[in-house]
């Protein structure tokens, strides 16, 4: 399930799943953000397709990978360039299905990034659903990705191989753009109302804290996933957050 297909614009090759049923009669599209170190041929974005797509007639859900993750070719990892894959990949599902029905789903990094990208760009979609959150992506990297030797290099100034299923390189450049990109430093209000959040109580990765208090300081809803890991991995749980994540979207 799922075809590949690349988006060539704005001095990028982003690697890119389609899933839908019939990509002449899409009337909706989700734009599914993976998480650090993870690639557009992730699991919990088939799982997600499958129930979206065959259910749901004229729905589309397109995943690609952020720089340098998956198959992407770029060699550093800035956050410049996630926007602009994201802003083009946004662009590029208006144009190609001719519909201003956009969806968004990121987990983790992805979600990270989707709350950069209201904040600096507004709001493009109907909704956004955000499963683990890193909000606070630069403690994520340091306290948990991140080991002892690689967090001495970073502080040397050093670029570091760091990730799970591809390794990404770290730099400088990087980290210092999530500091200075700190989604905890905006409001959310004017969104708030179509942004949903869904954490599992057992994160071993991301605190469920942090999207508990980023939820209270920002009036966004959060729904805990009791006993769910960071990954979700058991399936029910995953099957239930997928579940709400539908709902949410109103089809």
């Amino acid at each position: 399930m799922g075809a590949y297909f690349d988006i060539n614009e704005n001095g990028c090759s982003i690697r890119c799943k389609l899933y839908c049923t019939d990509a002449r009669s899409v009337k909706r599209a989700v734009i599914f953000c993976h998480g650090f170190g993870g690639h557009k041929d992730n699991h919990a974005a088939e799982t997600f397709a499958q129930r979206a797509v065959t259910k749901r007639k004229g729905t589309a859900v397109v995943v690609f990978d952020w720089p340098c993750h998956g198959s992407d070719a770029r060699k550093n990892l800035l956050l410049e360039d996630c926007d602009t894959y994201l802003t083009t990949v946004i662009e590029y599902c208006r144009r190609r299905f001719g519909t201003d029905e956009l969806y968004a789903y990121g987990t983790s990094f992805g979600g990270y990034l989707l709350l950069k990208y209201l904040a600096e760009h507004g709001n493009p979609f109907r909704k956004v659903a955000l499963r683990c959150p890193a909000i606070d992506m630069r403690s994520t990297i340091r306290g948990v990705v991140a080991s002892e030797e690689d967090l001495q290099k970073m502080d040397a100034g050093k670029p570091v191989l760091v990730g799970f299923d591809r390794k990404v390189k770290v730099g400088s450049a990087f980290m210092d753009g999530l500091r200075e990109s700190d989604v905890r430093q905006h409001e959310y209000f004017d969104f708030a109302d179509d942004i949903l959040i869904l954490h599992g109580t057992s994160d071993e990765i991301v605190p469920f804290e942090d999207s508990y208090t980023f939820a209270d300081d920002n009036a966004i809803e959060l729904v805990p996933i009791e006993g769910a890991d960071h990954r979700f991995h058991d399936p029910k749980k995953m099957d239930a957050a997928i579940a709400r994540i539908i709902e949410f979207f109103g089809w």
